[in-house]
């Protein structure tokens, strides 16, 4: 969980002594070195835990301490720093005015001299990942008789920001969506992580077992960029 502490500054705007006895001076600021953590998880994780862990991450820091702008400058730096794109997680450091006294995110300052402090799964995968099977076993899947069940609107919301409406079947399953939306949006069923109400849906699932209400949203997490999205003219 993120971390912001209240502090004090003097009249030259160096921050003092935070409430917790640690004191960060706001000169004190290291570019963000390149090496990423390396740390191991309690269990052998799959990619799909590790977005997941880090979806509710993001979604409950912002909720209890901070500025949410800083919160979403940090997390678009945390991406940029996992692709390797540390001159663009530089760059959104230094356009929020974030101080790294350490050169590392997982401790930094906003210009008030909050601290922020980011989990090293934010920034990097475990060492003990392992992959995720039902990929493997649902390549074989059958697919549904094109007139069972009944045709539905399901509507989905992308990590990479985009909302849309699939057209599904209820006997469809989950990776049979998946790869409906790979029709559409170009994004791979493999590189798709779909979750509803914080409940990741496995590929085997059918979509009349998923008991979606009406106009209730699925989650779509995207770990790759779009290679073919289909362009909506407005």
């Amino acid at each position: 969980m993120g971390g912001c502490v209240g502090s004090r500054h003097d009249s030259s705007g160096s921050l003092n002594e935070n409430s917790d006895g640690t004191g960060v001076a706001l000169g004190r600021n290291q570019p963000l070195k390149k090496e990423k953590p390396k740390w191991k998880s309690d269990y052998p994780m799959t990619d799909g835990q590790l977005r997941s862990k880090r979806d509710e991450f993001w979604d409950t820091a912002p909720a209890f301490e901070g500025r949410k702008e800083i919160w979403d400058a940090l997390k678009a730096a945390a991406h940029a720093f996992e692709s390797n794109d540390h001159e663009l997680a530089q760059a959104i450091i230094d356009g929020a005015s974030i101080t790294l006294p350490h050169g590392a995110l997982t401790e930094c300052y906003d210009e008030l001299g909050n601290r922020y402090q980011l989990p090293v799964y934010c920034l990097a995968p475990p060492i003990n990942m392992i992959e995720e099977k039902s990929d493997i076993e649902t390549l074989d899947m059958p697919d549904p008789s094109p007139n069972s069940g009944y045709e539905c609107q399901l509507r989905l919301r992308l990590s990479t920001g985009r909302d849309l409406k699939l057209t599904v079947r209820s006997t469809d399953t989950v990776h049979h969506m998946k790869r409906h939306l790979h029709t559409v949006e170009g994004v791979e069923p493999t590189s798709q992580r779909w979750f509803f109400s914080g409940r990741p849906l496995t590929d085997k699932m059918r979509f009349e077992e998923l008991k979606i209400p009406r106009d209730y949203v699925v989650q779509v997490i995207v770990s790759q960029p779009l290679t073919n999205p289909i362009l909506v003219e407005n």
